[in-house]
């Protein structure tokens, strides 16, 4: 598998949509490159966003241990594990995705969405599409 390109809309830190097209200048021709940034710029949720997009899971919130329930808004529980958990605080939706070029040379997309209900930033979770 080759990643292509990443993409995601309200992800913990990186509030908006963003996407990053590896098959676009100047990551077209750079064969090596890094991510780099202050803490906090959203390294890690770039990551984070392949990740939840391809196996609906990330290694950043499954080594939570012994991860407890916590109270969202006041109206429901979620665990500290669940992916939900990345959604910006104050955004009412958001989504993770990434494309990638498959073994058997054809191109697809995954794409992992959230959304709470009433379009609120305090409306309940409704169930993830992918």
């Amino acid at each position: 598998m080759k990643i292509l390109a990443i993409g995601g809309k309200n992800l913990a830190s990186l509030a908006g949509e963003f996407r990053i097209d590896f098959r676009t200048e100047p990551l077209r021709s750079a064969g090596l490159f890094a991510i780099t940034g202050s803490t906090g710029s959203g390294k890690t949720t770039i990551l984070d966003a392949m990740c939840i997009a391809l196996y609906l899971k990330t290694p950043r919130l499954v080594s939570i241990k012994d991860s407890e329930a916590i109270e969202i808004n006041g109206k429901e529980a979620i665990n500290e594990s669940d992916p939900k958990t990345i959604l910006s605080k104050g955004a009412h939706e958001g989504y993770a995705e990434a494309e990638f070029l498959a073994v058997d040379g054809k191109e697809y997309r995954a794409r992992w969405s959230i959304s709470r209900a009433n379009d609120s930033a305090n409306g309940r979770f409704r169930k993830p599409s992918y």
